[in-house]
């Protein structure tokens, strides 16, 4: 018989094969989203997203509490106001809700790295991640108002800052404005590859957050763009970021792979929220075993070169982790 190579001698066994699995799967790679919503008493089930809940101050610790204790060390933080006008000002004021909540979580679990989503789409009155004027998305009179957004966020504890407008320069214009106004040690988390994506409509559905009129694809990514991705990436990289995420995840697993080649910075996979949501659906009908298709998944993510994992199923996996030592 012609010689060949017998791979399957390393699969014998499961210690065998846990000796040589290459990627694994840890809780300290997951950052779990929280999202904070004014009012009292709230604890709303988003529909799209069984599971994810809109949370009152009054209320956050519940979740808070169950995230730590489930050893999960980073929460990032996205707002629901009460109030929304043309120009987001709630996401900037001393007590909008993203502010309230983080001094919230850091007073109470200081250890914990609390990340700011910094955005204006869900504190705009017309959905949009910058000023609309005459039906355009200004860009420069857009980062004036982020960076407010993020001083605003640092001043009230937040450890690293994740800008996800996508506005040409809004790296260096938070990079700017946070020195200046004394925070030059906390980091950048920059969204830097982020594409006009299908798969974020249940998250819209939980922030309040779609756009009134037109779409977001003038300054959100074409997704059948590769070398674009690239060009984004470096531009974050030159203006001062120190995380890079690529959003979505599943689907852009070979952008994941090509910016962790290029750049030798923390790469984060966002998990969004239609990717969540499938699976749940897929597991709710039972065409799916959910642990297994959620742990293989996130595990796709870190192999394609990810560092951290901004997932909604952090939780599930952290407990699913646990049972597994």
């Amino acid at each position: 018989m012609k010689e060949f190579q017998r791979h399957r001698r390393l699969r014998r066994t499961a210690g065998i094969r846990n000796m040589v699995r290459e990627t694994h799967l840890h809780t300290e790679d997951f950052i779990y989203p929280i999202f904070v919503k004014e009012g009292t008493d709230i604890k709303n089930e988003v529909p799209s997203m069984p599971g994810v809940y809109q949370w009152s101050l009054d209320r956050l610790n519940e979740e808070v509490d169950e995230a730590v204790g489930l050893d999960i060390e980073t929460i990032i933080v996205f707002g629901v106001p009460a109030e929304k006008d043309e120009v987001g000002s709630s996401a900037y004021v001393h007590n909008g809700i993203v502010q309230e909540g983080i001094r919230q979580i850091k007073e109470r679990y200081p250890a914990v790295t609390v990340i700011a989503d910094t955005c204006l789409c869900q504190f705009t009155d017309h959905g949009h991640c910058g000023v609309v004027r005459d039906g355009e998305i200004v860009n420069d009179d857009s980062l004036t108002l982020l960076v407010k957004t993020a001083v605003s966020q640092a001043e009230a504890g937040a450890d690293i800052i994740a800008p996800s407008n996508m506005m040409d320069g809004f790296v260096s214009a938070i990079r700017d404005g946070l020195d200046e106004a004394g925070f030059e040690n906390i980091p950048i988390m920059s969204y830097a590859v982020k594409y006009a994506s299908a798969f974020y409509g249940p998250f819209r559905d939980a922030a309040h957050s779609s756009p009134k009129s037109g779409d977001r694809k003038t300054y959100q990514m074409d997704p059948a763009n590769r070398f674009e991705a690239l060009r984004e990436a470096d531009s974050d990289v030159e203006e001062g970021a120190d995380f890079l995420i690529v959003k979505p995840a599943l689907s852009y697993l070979d952008i994941i792979r090509d910016v962790k080649e290029r750049h030798p910075l923390p790469i984060v996979a966002y998990n969004v929220s239609g990717e969540y949501s499938m699976v749940k659906a897929a597991a709710k009908n039972g065409w799916v075993n959910e642990k297994d298709i959620v742990l293989e998944k996130l595990t796709s993510m870190k192999r394609a070169g990810a560092d951290l994992i901004l997932t909604y199923h952090a939780k599930d996996a952290a407990n699913w982790l646990k049972g597994e030592k």
